[in-house]
């Protein structure tokens, strides 16, 4: 009875509304205020401050900068292999596997459609066809920038707006769609086994999503789905490292992964419902693609 009261919640409530008001606090210098909600928070989800490059809580001047603290040195090492996929960020494994006739596992039973996902590109869609994907879900204690997975040259970034329902596992089981429904940013890079999407999906008091290339993607909230071409050479191409800050999330939700057919080798020690570590290894380069 509960669970479906909270799920009803889901589809009733202001989501967007909620969110930026929320999202204008987050950002509000208030002091004593700030202070005390960093403290609160850092008890309830029992942060672990002494990994944070500042862990004193009452250094950060809004909520958002300690939400987005960054890790001192060394606390997160990089697997540098150059064949090694890694974390993209501390995460809980959602989902992991192939995408079967153009879809992905959402939960047990439930699928969504990978161009959906996509904003409808099906020329895009078609570089992921039989492919892998692996789902990370960012739970409001962890650490919330996003690292590359491995080398890659941006190619494309696209703004799909959406709904924001909460990505909680409950929300995840119980709502068709739920990735495909949400806002969303993906970011399409270039590597050496082929195509890369990675997509930041919002959610419920996800007051921001940004890029490093590019600031705050959103909010304000679009209407239309957007998309930005950026070029492969030359002194404007975005060229990331693995290990290297893409994205950043000012409150949690979740980040996916696709790949090619044949592109990468998943360990077999993925366990759904594991903790991820940013920089760890979880897949291998199969392939190499010239050029």
């Amino acid at each position: 009875m509960f669970k479906n009261l909270k799920i009803g919640l889901q589809y009733c409530m202001p989501k967007h509304f909620l969110t930026r008001f929320i999202g204008k606090f987050a950002s509000a210098k208030a002091g004593f205020l700030t202070t005390a909600m960093i403290k609160w928070f850092v008890h309830h989800y029992k942060v672990e401050m002494s990994e944070a490059n500042n862990p004193d809580p009452a250094s950060y001047l809004t909520f958002n900068d300690f939400f987005v603290r960054e890790l001192k040195e060394g606390a997160r090492p990089l697997n540098t292999q150059v064949d090694i996929i890694s974390y993209p960020a501390d995460a809980c494994i959602s989902q992991a596997g192939s995408i079967e006739r153009g879809c992905l596992i959402q939960a047990k039973g439930c699928t969504f459609d990978v161009c959906e996902l996509l904003g409808g590109d099906s020329s895009l869609t078609e570089e992921f066809t039989d492919g892998d994907f692996i789902t990370m879900y960012l739970s409001p204690s962890d650490y919330h920038r996003v690292h590359m997975p491995c080398d890659g040259t941006l190619r494309q970034m696209i703004y799909i707006p959406g709904d924001l329902f909460s990505v909680n596992p409950l929300t995840t089981e119980n709502i068709p769609n739920l990735f495909a429904r949400n806002e969303r940013v993906v970011c399409i890079f270039n590597t050496s086994f082929g195509s890369l999407a990675q997509v930041l999906v919002g959610a419920t008091i996800v007051g921001s999503i940004e890029t490093t290339w590019a600031g705050t993607i959103t909010p304000p909230t679009g209407q239309s789905i957007h998309r930005w071409n950026y070029p492969l050479t030359g002194k404007h191409a975005i060229i990331l490292n693995k290990g290297e800050e893409m994205g950043r999330f000012k409150l949690g939700s979740t980040v996916i992964n696709l790949f090619p057919k044949g592109a990468v080798q998943f360990n077999d020690n993925i366990v759904l419902g594991n903790s991820t570590r940013l920089g760890e290894e979880y897949a291998r380069q199969c392939m190499t693609v010239s050029g």
